[in-house]
């Protein structure tokens, strides 16, 4: 039996695809709102099309790098270590799909939204209150057949559940209720709200939020794709198993509360 019969690899392939694409895009939109800093000239070419000017392209570059690039590239790692890690197919490859089509559906609508100015005004965190149920939904799924595809294992063949699982499952889980607490919000249009908290209080909720998208989202994820990869490249297990399960737990109980200091 080959690995394309073993496992489902072809969601991960296209996560994988889109995820080299939006890293070319994000990387061109940054070097372009750069050059805007470097050369003032080029805003003002963007007088009668604000859609061009750095305030509204600097989001959608932080966007694209961070979630279009970053967060494709780690559903692509999850949904192909928690098979290989697991010895299993995925729980539900119709859900790895939903979440494909809905993930890429958010950056299709970042695209859309960001450069007409429709924005929470919170840095990482921009999109609105539509596009936040979106993304709640799909990120769900991910969650959900992530740790459903661990359930169903053979648990003697596998009896432990590698630590590379255990660092994708504190980030899927820390930023699930990051980005729901941080994106309460009261509608009043379908694409503009505001939020609940005010004052020092949303200034502390967001960063709460924005700093633990670095900890967790760009930190977290990229942790159990290095505990799979390097020691798969090198050919020889985990130094210390013990010390990563230390690493793992100091990373959620210290890093999560940080992040007042952005305020």
């Amino acid at each position: 039996m080959n690995l394309s019969e073993k496992y489902d690899l072809s969601v991960v392939k296209w996560f994988t695809i889109m995820s080299s694409v939006y890293l070319v895009i994000g990387t061109l939109i940054g070097v372009y709102i750069a050059a805007e800093l470097a050369f003032p000239y080029l805003n003002d070419l963007g007088t009668d099309l604000p859609y061009f000017q750095f305030g509204r392209l600097r989001p959608l570059h932080t966007n694209a790098v961070i979630f279009a690039f970053g967060g494709s590239a780690l559903m692509a790692a999850a949904f192909y270590i928690v098979q290989r890690t697991n010895q299993v197919r995925l729980w539900s490859n119709k859900m790895a799909w939903f979440t494909f089509w809905s993930w890429n559906t958010v950056i299709a609508l970042a695209v859309i939204t960001l450069p007409l100015g429709l924005t929470q005004s919170k840095e990482y965190a921009e999109l609105e209150w539509p596009i936040d149920i979106l993304i709640t939904l799909s990120w769900a799924s991910y969650l959900y057949n992530f740790v459903m595809t661990i359930h169903i294992r053979d648990r003697n063949k596998v009896p432990h559940v590698y630590v590379a699982n255990w660092f994708f499952l504190g980030m899927m889980v820390m930023v699930t209720y990051l980005h729901v607490v941080n994106n309460l919000s009261i509608p009043v249009d379908w694409f503009k709200s505001y939020s609940i908290f005010s004052g020092v209080q949303d200034a502390m909720i967001q960063w709460w939020w924005g700093h633990n998208a670095v900890g967790f989202f760009l930190t977290a994820g990229f942790l159990g794709m290095m505990y799979y990869f390097v020691p798969k490249q090198a050919e020889r297990p985990i130094y210390s198993y013990r010390l990563s399960i230390i690493h793992f737990w100091a990373l959620m109980f210290g890093y999560v509360w940080l992040g007042a200091h952005h305020e």
